[in-house]
Formats: structure tokens, sequence, C-alpha cells
């Protein structure tokens, strides 16, 4: 559902936009009617691994704040080919409790190097559909080069530290585990 309405009753559209901006939760606001260089709003870094559908919206409003005037997305999705083989869908597994420790030291890291308000990393486990998201990374910034240069950051350090697997499902009825070459406990071929 879109918080912008058109009214398309007359020749001109009106558009009506909301009053406030909606607020992110488990944020801590001053009182309305300051101004937004006193609004106090604590950082967070959201993580989350699971076997249900991703949703681009959800993850976005997550990291939405009225400090920020940057969101960067990374949305990586099961594409239907690799190597010539029809691919109909991924399977991911992971160590959950170490690939939410690493996850956690990657934003560490990012918060260290950027200026970042707000944190999200999702991640798919389980069979992933062709055209589904796998992963979503999103980042604010008070500005764009920050939060996009963190999500780059996120999704190569996820990709090298957390233990993630990932198999590929073949129309042909077979299946291949894949290995991240970035993965630093891979070996060299």
């Amino acid at each position: 559902m879109s918080s912008l309405e058109i009214n398309s009753s007359s020749s001109n559209p009106e558009m009506k936009l909301p009053l406030s901006p909606p607020l992110v939760e488990d944020s801590a606001f001053e009182l309305p009617g300051k101004n937004t260089n006193e609004i106090e709003e604590t950082a967070k870094d959201i993580i989350k691994f699971t076997s249900e559908k991703l949703s681009i919206d959800e993850i976005s409003r997550l990291v939405t704040s009225p400090l920020c005037g940057a969101i960067s997305l990374f949305v990586g999705t099961t594409r239907n080919n690799f190597e010539g083989k029809k691919v109909i869908s991924l399977e991911y597994e992971a160590y959950l409790p170490m690939a939410e420790n690493e996850v956690r030291k990657i934003c560490g890291d990012i918060r260290q190097k950027w200026p970042i308000r707000h944190i999200a990393v999702f991640h798919r486990l389980g069979l992933v559909p062709v055209s589904e998201a796998s992963i979503i990374i999103a980042v604010s910034s008070a500005h764009r080069a920050a939060s996009l240069e963190a999500v780059s950051y996120a999704i190569d350090n996820l990709k090298a530290q957390v233990p993630i697997w990932k198999k590929e499902m073949y129309e042909e009825s077979s299946s291949s585990w894949k290995r991240n070459k970035e993965c630093f406990w891979g070996t060299n071929d």
C-alpha cells in the first residue's frame, strides 16, 4: 500500500503526502516540533535468517530514518541459469550461531568505516525459487556515498566470511553445492 494518493477525479491530479514520515520501530525520538538536528535516534543493526519470502519494502522501512537522505539496497536473487544449466531454485543452509556473529562483526566494521544510521541484513534459508530474493542488505545514512559503499562492503564480506552454503537445483533433477570464490575457508582451485 502506498503512502501517496492521487485523486483522479479532476484533470489536474492532486497529490496528498503523509504529514510525517513513518517512525522506525525501536527508535527513540524527541518530542515533535524539534528540528531534525535535535532528533535522537538509536542506531540499529537488524539481522535475520529466515525461510520466509523476503520483502524489499519491509526491509527498506526498517532502516528508514528522518535523519537520513539515503537508503541503499542490495538484493541478491536466484537466476535461472548457471554455466549452461537451467536452475529452478537455490537451497541455502547456514550455521546460525556463527553466521549471526559474523554478520554482527561486518556491521561493526561498517560502523567503523562509514557514518551509517541503520543496517539490515536478511538472508533466506531453505529453497529460494528463481527471481525471488536470497539476500537483502539495506543501509541508511545521511548521504548516498556512505550507504552505497557500506552495502558493497557488506555483501562482499558476507560472501567471504559468513558460513552459508548454497546448492543449485537444476531442471534435469541434478544439483550442485556451490562454494563462494570469496570464501576464506574454501580451497583454491
